[in-house]
């Protein structure tokens, strides 16, 4: 059984839909251990409430500096003892002491086709600004493991999604969401549960 713990910092969509496939059987051998915020109060923490499944803050602000949340977040983590670690919309850096402890066991889910519309300032609606700036005709979503630079481990599993016209960045945004991210974040977590993602030479090797 693969104890997952998910960090998320906001409405908790992605998180929704790793709920639901766990709960319908798409994702097998699994324990959604704890959903863990630095923000309180986020819809995320409902969710997880809602589900059974604990709940965990470490309030950022709460902190003078990074580096004393950084070691509060490493060791509430560690306190937990997850197998996997699950970034499902908690955009922060991790701390590099945690990913070097967690390597290859940390995932994050990037609303763009990295290494396309991706790495520090990246986030919520801005990579989805940038693809109809560019004109871009096909984006999608993105799941690798977590390193010490933004957006950049290796690439488990991605999904494209076509730019329609019309497309306003929120639409888009739902689109993403809906045809990618909630598809292939669930799926990759199933597949790890299973052994069969490995990672060699930086390349992560998926047998679906």
């Amino acid at each position: 059984m693969l104890r997952v713990g998910i960090l998320a910092a906001g409405g908790g969509t992605n998180l929704q839909a790793i709920i639901d496939a766990v709960e319908s059987g798409k994702i097998t051998d699994v324990e959604l251990s704890f959903v863990l915020s630095n923000k309180p109060g986020v819809r995320a923490l409902e969710r997880a409430r809602a589900h059974g499944i604990k709940d965990i803050v470490v309030d950022m602000k709460s902190f003078a500096d990074r580096e004393d949340f950084n070691q509060k977040l490493s060791e509430t983590i560690d306190a937990e003892n997850p197998d996997l670690i699950v970034l499902a919309g908690m955009m922060i850096m991790m701390p590099a002491e945690l990913v070097r402890k967690y390597h290859n066991r940390i995932i994050n889910v990037h609303p763009a086709l990295i290494p396309a519309f991706c790495g520090k300032g990246f986030y919520g609606l801005k990579p989805h600004e940038a693809v109809l700036k560019n004109g871009v005709k096909v984006t999608g979503a993105t799941v690798h493991f977590v390193d010490e630079v933004y957006d950049h481990g290796a690439i488990i599993m991605q999904k494209a999604v076509y730019v329609q016209n019309g497309d306003t960045p929120e639409v888009l945004q739902h689109r993403v969401m809906e045809e990618a991210e909630w598809q292939i974040l669930p799926r990759t977590i199933d597949l790890i549960a299973h052994g069969r993602v490995t990672v060699k030479d930086g390349i992560a090797i998926v047998e679906e």
